[in-house]
């Protein structure tokens, strides 16, 4: 009775293994000719955003739920992009969320007021106005608006996606090795099954 029991689990699972061993370097996912070194100890995932994208907003509900699933040898670190001047009052928002310890409270509200209350915060002012609803006061968003962290983390963001050559968000990168769109995937769903098939590659590699 147990042996055809594990027999019918192992057919259930043949479908997806088949779809695992098809994806493709070069069709499913990119490989990086340069890798991107990390020195966490960890298998890293980066996800490139932009609070203005409507495809991010309409990816981070499943995104969130992915995050919340993984196991301790992951560390998910979400990186805003920066393709122009309108970009970057958002990239600022999500570090200063991060150093003032804010960020699961502004990190969906961000998404709500551009998607769903139609807000354009491109300046500082009304980055300022954004912070003040969420209970910042207007010293310590100065401090961290004109903080070195916050230019730190902006260049090293931009430098980040530079080597890894993103051109359109949201994209994945997988241990600094692999390359992740929902383009190459087939959807956003599909995205994250491409990542998590790569993350179990860098797993067994590790294991070796």
């Amino acid at each position: 009775m147990l042996s055809k029991f594990i027999r019918i689990c192992v057919l259930a699972l043949l479908p997806v293994l088949a779809v695992a061993e098809d994806y493709q370097a070069g069709v499913n996912y990119a490989v990086l000719a340069q890798p991107i070194k990390s020195n966490t100890g960890v298998i890293v995932v980066n996800e490139f955003f932009g609070y203005s994208c409507p495809h991010c907003n309409a990816f981070e509900p499943s995104l969130h739920h992915w995050a919340e699933q993984q196991q301790s040898d992951l560390a998910f670190v979400p990186v805003p992009v920066v393709f122009g001047r309108s970009w970057e009052p958002y990239a600022k928002a999500y570090y200063m969320a991060r150093q003032l310890g804010i960020l699961d409270q502004t990190h969906s509200a961000m998404y709500n007021a551009v998607h769903i209350q139609k807000r354009r915060i491109s300046t500082r002012a009304a980055l300022q106005n954004f912070f003040a609803e969420q209970g910042v006061n207007e010293a310590d968003f100065d401090k961290a608006y004109n903080s070195f962290d916050l230019k730190n983390k902006l260049r090293q963001g931009n430098r980040l996606a530079a080597r890894a050559k993103i051109t359109g968000v949201p994209t994945m990168l997988v241990n600094g090795k692999y390359v992740v769109n929902s383009t190459m995937a087939g959807g956003n769903e599909e995205m994250l099954q491409v990542v998590d098939f790569l993350v179990a590659k860098e797993r067994a590699a590790a294991d070796q």
